[in-house]
């Protein structure tokens, strides 16, 4: 429960933090999504059509890689929450996690590298970005 001032604030920062992705240079930013943020309809059909629109643009930048971490993985999926890490510009590696009440920085490289082995590890198992996008088609034309 969210005013619409808070709504628009939310809305504002996501649009800043997508401005980043085509500055120069470009960030490389390695995504991997559970397969229930493409299969979980969150507003109307329009919503989720430009959801899928905006998913399908990201995957294809020269600078980002996209991918669906498929209900079937099961418990070889090690994160349950959102997870961030992000190599600094001196190669120093952070993680910010969220829960719903709050987000953890860490700095501390004996507490991300664990993290940054278990996202490769994801993404090793997780299906290609041709296979993802290739879902996310799937789903924009209504088919399961």
């Amino acid at each position: 429960m969210i005013t619409a001032e808070q709504a628009q604030e939310r809305v504002a920062f996501v649009a800043e933090r997508q401005a980043a992705l085509v500055r120069t240079p470009p960030p490389l930013v390695f995504v991997v999504l559970d397969e229930s943020c493409v299969r979980r309809p969150i507003g109307e059909p329009a919503v989720m059509d430009a959801q899928f629109t905006r998913l399908l643009e990201f995957a294809e930048l020269p600078n980002t890689v996209l991918q669906l971490a498929p209900f079937d993985m099961g418990t070889r999926r090690p994160f349950d929450l959102p997870l961030y890490i992000l190599t600094m510009s001196d190669r120093s590696l952070v993680s910010y996690a969220e829960s719903t009440q709050r987000g953890h920085f860490e700095r501390e490289s004996t507490s991300v590298v664990p993290l940054l082995t278990a996202y490769h590890q994801l993404q090793a198992e997780a299906p290609s970005q041709a296979q993802s996008v290739a879902m996310i088609s799937q789903l924009r034309k209504g088919t399961p």
